[in-house]
This record gives C-alpha cells, structure tokens and sequence, in this order.
C-alpha cells in the first residue's frame, strides 16, 4: 500500500519509545548480577509477572497476525486464537509449579537440575537458540509492516529501528526492564483492544465504509462479449491479453494507455469482468500499481461487505450493534475477500489480487484456509492436525515463557501468574475476532500485508486512535523481541559458554558475555525480519511453536513425570526434535516458494510438522532412556 507518515502517529510513537527506555535506563542503573540479568532477582510480584506473561505472549503474532488472518480467513484465523490460548492449559497443570522448583537462571537449567550432562546443556541451549530465533522472525517481519504507515518509512527501516532499541533495553538491565516493559506493552494492548472493539460495535455495518482519510473505493465492473470462456469483445476497452490461472480468466484492457486487469465471473447469470488490484514488477525494475506508477495512488484499501441481511431484509448499514448481533448478522449477508495469485506477462511479474464473493455462514466458519471439510486432501487434514499440536504442545514449552517462571519468588507465584495470564490473554484473544472480522468488513484491508488489519481499522476510526494503537502495537513487537533475546543471551552466555564450555565466569563477566550475545542475535534477527517480509507473522510463529512442542516438551514432561527418564534420552530427543521439525518447514511448500522453487513442487504439502516431529520426540526420550538408564543421580546447583 500506499503510506504517508502521520505527524500524530510520530508523536505518540516517540513517547511511547521513549517511555520504554527511560524503563530501561532506571533499571540499568542499578547494579546487575546474573541473577537479575537474567531473572530479574526472582522478585517480580506474580501479579506483575501475569500481565507481563500476558504482554510477553500477546505478540506481533496475537494482535498483528492473528487479526490479519481472522480479516482475510475468517473463523480459520481465529483457529490460531482458540490454540494458542489452549497451549496455556498445559503450562498451568503440569508446568508452571514443578518448572520454578527446578530452575534458576534458564530452560536448560531446569532440564539438567538432576543429572548435570554436558549433552543436555549442549542440546538444550542449541533448541532455546533455535526457537528464539524462530520466533523472532515473526516480531521483526511484524515491527517493519508497523513503520510503514506510523512513520512513512519502508520495511527495512523499522526492522533496524526495533532492532537497535530491543538490542539498547535488554544490553540496559536484562529481565527487570523486560519484565516492565511487557507489564506497560500488555496492559496498554488489552484496553486499546477494548476501545477498538467498542468503535466497532458503535459503527456497526455498511456496504460503503471509509470515510474522508479512508475513503472507500467503488471497484469497475465491465460487461464484456464471451465466446465459451474466452472475452472477445469489452466495450470502451481494447483488449490486450488474457489468461487462465488456476481455473480463473484473467484478463489485461487498456484504456487512456494505462493497462488494467480484471477476472472474469459471472453476475445474475451473466459474465462480468471485475477489477483487481495488481502490482506489475516490470523487467527494467519499474512497478507499475493498478496500471500507473506509485505516486498515482491507484492502489486502494479493500474488504467490504456487498450485501448486509437483517432480520432476512437487505439493508445497506445497520447502525450499532452488540456483539452477538454483530457475528450474527455479518454470517448472513455476504463478504468480499480479494485472493492473490501470481501471474507471468511476457517478462513481467504480475501479483493480482482479485476479489470473491462468499456467504458470511461460510466466512464464519471453519474451511476458508484450512481445508478439512468438503474438499480436503489428506495432507490439508494432516496439516491441519498437526498445526493445532503445536499450538496446543508449544506454548509451555517455549522458552522465554519458561524463564518468567523464574522472575517471581515460589512455585506457588507461578501458579497464580499462570491463572492471571490465562484471564488476560483468553479476554484479548476474544476481543481479536471482532478486530479482524471489522477490518475483514470496513474497506481497510492493505492486500499485501494481513498484518496490518487492526492498525488500519483504528485509522479508520480516527488518527489518534491510529497513532496510540500503532504504537503500543510497536511496543508489543519490543516487549516480545526484548524477552526473546534475554533467553537467547542466556543460552549462549550462561548455558553454552559458562557451562558447557566450562569457562567458569565471573557474575560481571556472566552479565558482560550475555549482553554481547544479546547485541548478535539482535543482528541477525533484524536480518532475518527483512528476509521474510510479507508472510503472515501468525503463521511464522507456528513454526516456532511447532519447534518448541516438539524439541522441548517431551523432555520436560518426561523429566517431570516418568522417573526413569534418563540424560541421554533428554539430550537425544531434543536433538531429533530440532532436526525432525526443521527438516519438515525448511522442504515445506512456503520454503520452497522462498527459494524460488514453486510451492507446488516442494518435496510434500505439510506446512506444519509437530504431528510427524512431536510422536518422534516422545519415542526417542522413552527409546534411549531405557537403551541408556539413568545413572546414579547426582544434584548440581546451577552455577
């Protein structure tokens, strides 16, 4: 899309950042041992620790990701919702109390508490490493889309800049100003939400939203002469090319000189040609958006609704609404998506985004992206599966949720930081499906990037509501980021190099090796947010989930609850956990895709690989740990 910077926006962001840092700076002025670095002293309150477990969760992937899905997929993106707030179930019932009494500073030190091996550590800090990073990705694909219409700037810049900041809080104090951060980010975040969702009811529906800052479009529909499938004559319009892409005619007109393409469909019985949204990527590099150049502004904000049915009456706006009639009322009209596909033209790259009609039931149930009803393949079932194991497996086993356990002083304050958080994230993520549905309905969609949905439907309803949302969502791509690389220092500071190594450091050298390690992985983490712009951050972080149920969990259920559990059956299971579950997403069909591959030709049709990587894990550590019993046990106090 086409974005402008906003001088509101801008404000509200400056103090928002530097709200974040001051937070840093107060705590980074006081003296930090290891403990605090990394676990902030085990002193935060546990209601404190509950929202901040709220804020560290309530990721780019959870207002960002999960909105954007829910505004193009329907009740499908909510699936994602539903999972990840499953997820905590397990932390709360098996993790939470029996994980504080094991630990001290990191994941690795609760899985080696009784057997220090050299092997679990190794196993142990590589999967924090790898899931960190992971995870990441999401924030940093998540933090460059937000810039683009806060600031004005391009993708790259806001990847960079959350990079730089991130890398300035977690180098400043570690967990302390993390903790706070994420306490600010998550309870901020969950009564913006609030306030989105009541300008949503308030506003109800209409088949024209937008208003002067947003205006909406009228998208052209053309009546053309066909011969079977195939357009001969449009009137008006010269008729340049045509093709037919994956069972849809798509075809290029040109009128004035400027060339537009549209699909053809049918309306009332007779053929229609509608139009699309489309970016030409020229061979001589030029982009050409709608026919014309950028600047041109002839690349419009969609998603709307093209008939509203109250009471089985067609009407054209409702006015407010409550939430139930609210759902009720947008399954039984009908909703306008605009679904990509991609196109050759001679030597030009086409991306065309096109519109499809479809009842509002459908919208609102499951079957829109993953398809296990009518239609289904056995792989899209098997994917479908195993993405929701993975959000349900990975939550409790994700390790910069695991060293929150650590920030607060008994097992019984984890318990009830868990209970908090569970509040916390099911009322956010229950607020999430009116979000996406309203940007999904109000002409707001920005095709090439779902991420943007709830940014963009706050817009909608004013730029100060914009600005602060914008924000605060920024600060929840810091808050997520800051924690993700506290565990990820402390694998390689504390876990790799002081233990493992045997390096035998001192607390400051603890401190100073974990904030080097902190400013590398913020490096390559904003390397790797630019690789992957434009993906879905909701659908990223599966991976990571998928990642950590299958690489973490097992070890630690079996750790917990079978007495036989031995260090190599731990080690062993990581390790095929991490290589089982990346052998899977790096041949699945979006990596093949990346590698300029195609999707269809990836080696198989599983996005998701817990279903294949988890049941391997949990074979592996009962396999080994009785090939190899424990021995004697012998209690290491963590260094």
């Amino acid at each position: 899309m086409i974005y402008d910077i906003s001088i509101t926006a801008l404000i509200f962001f400056c103090i928002f950042v530097g709200l974040v840092l001051g937070l840093s700076f107060y705590f980074g002025r006081k003296k930090s041992d290891s403990s605090s670095y990394y676990a902030a002293g085990g002193q935060i309150h546990w209601a404190v620790n509950g929202i901040a477990f709220a804020g560290d969760y309530l990721s780019a992937a959870s207002f960002l990701g999960i909105c954007g899905m829910i505004a193009v997929a329907g009740f499908d993106g909510f699936l994602y919702a539903i999972g990840f707030l499953a997820g905590w179930i397990v932390a709360l019932f098996l993790i939470a109390e029996p994980f504080k009494r094991l630990g001290k500073y990191t994941f690795t030190d609760a899985l080696n508490s009784k057997f220090n091996s050299r092997a679990i550590t190794l196993a142990a800090s590589v999967s924090t490493l790898i899931i960190s990073i992971f995870y990441l990705i999401p924030q940093m694909v998540g933090a460059g889309d937000l810039v683009m219409p806060l600031l004005g700037l391009p993708h790259w810049v806001g990847v960079i800049l959350v990079g730089a900041i991130v890398i300035t809080i977690v180098a400043s104090a570690g967990m302390a100003s993390t903790t706070y951060v994420q306490f600010l980010k998550g309870g901020l975040l969950i009564v913006l939400s609030l306030i989105l969702t009541a300008y949503i009811l308030k506003n109800g529906l209409t088949l024209s939203p937008g208003n002067k800052e947003n205006p909406y479009h009228t998208f052209t529909e053309l009546k053309p002469q066909v011969n079977g499938n195939k357009v001969t004559v449009v009137p008006n319009w010269e008729l340049v090319s045509q093709q037919n892409v994956g069972g849809k005619n798509f075809v290029k007109l040109s009128q004035n000189g400027i060339e537009r393409w549209f699909v053809l469909t049918t309306a009332n019985g007779e053929p229609v040609l509608k139009e699309t949204l489309t970016i030409v990527q020229k061979a001589n590099g030029e982009k050409l958006y709608n026919g014309e150049t950028k600047d041109k502004r002839k690349f419009y904000q969609v998603g709307h609704l093209s008939k509203i049915i109250v009471n089985g009456k067609e009407v054209d706006k409702t006015g407010a609404l409550g939430p139930f009639q609210y759902l009720s009322t947008i399954k039984e009209s009908q909703v306008v998506r605009f679904l990509q596909t991609k196109l050759t033209d001679g030597t030009d790259q086409v991306a065309v985004y096109y519109p499809e009609v479809i009842a509002g039931e459908k919208f609102m149930l499951p079957g829109l992206k993953y398809k296990i009803g009518t239609g289904a393949s056995l792989w899209s079932k098997l994917d479908f599966v195993s993405l929701m194991l993975a959000l349900f497996l990975g939550t409790a086993a994700l390790p910069h949720i695991l060293i929150r356990y650590y920030t607060v002083k008994t097992p019984r304050d984890a318990r009830k930081s868990t209970i908090l958080a569970i509040a916390a994230i099911g009322g956010f993520y229950v607020l999430t499906l009116f979000i996406g549905l309203g940007a999904g309905v109000n002409g707001v969609m920005d095709v090439e990037s779902s991420n943007m949905a709830a940014p963009l439907l706050a817009k909608a309803f004013g730029a100060v509501l914009f600005s602060i949302i914008s924000a605060v969502a920024f600060a929840t791509v810091l808050g997520t980021v800051a924690g993700l690389i506290v565990a990820s220092s402390g694998a390689i500071a504390h876990d790799f190099i002081d233990i493992y190594l045997k390096k035998n450091l001192t607390d400051d050298n603890k401190v100073k090796v974990g904030k080097i390690a902190a400013v590398v992985v913020g490096i390559f983490a904003i390397l790797l947010g630019m690789a992957f712009k434009g993906i879905n951050v909701s659908f990223l972080v599966g991976w990571a989930f998928a990642i950590a149920a299958s690489a973490n969990l097992p070890a630690i259920l079996f750790l917990l609850f079978w007495k036989k559990t031995s260090s190599t059956g731990i080690s062993a299971s990581i390790v095929v956990g991490i290589v089982a579950s990346l052998a899977i997403i790096l041949t699945s069909p979006t990596m093949w895709d990346k590698y300029g591959l195609g999707a269809e030709n990836a080696l198989h049709q599983m996005e998701n690989p817990a279903l294949i990587s988890f049941p391997l894990a949990v074979l592996t550590v009962y396999v080994f740990s009785m090939l190899y019993p424990k021995k004697e046990v012998r209690i290491v106090e963590a260094a």
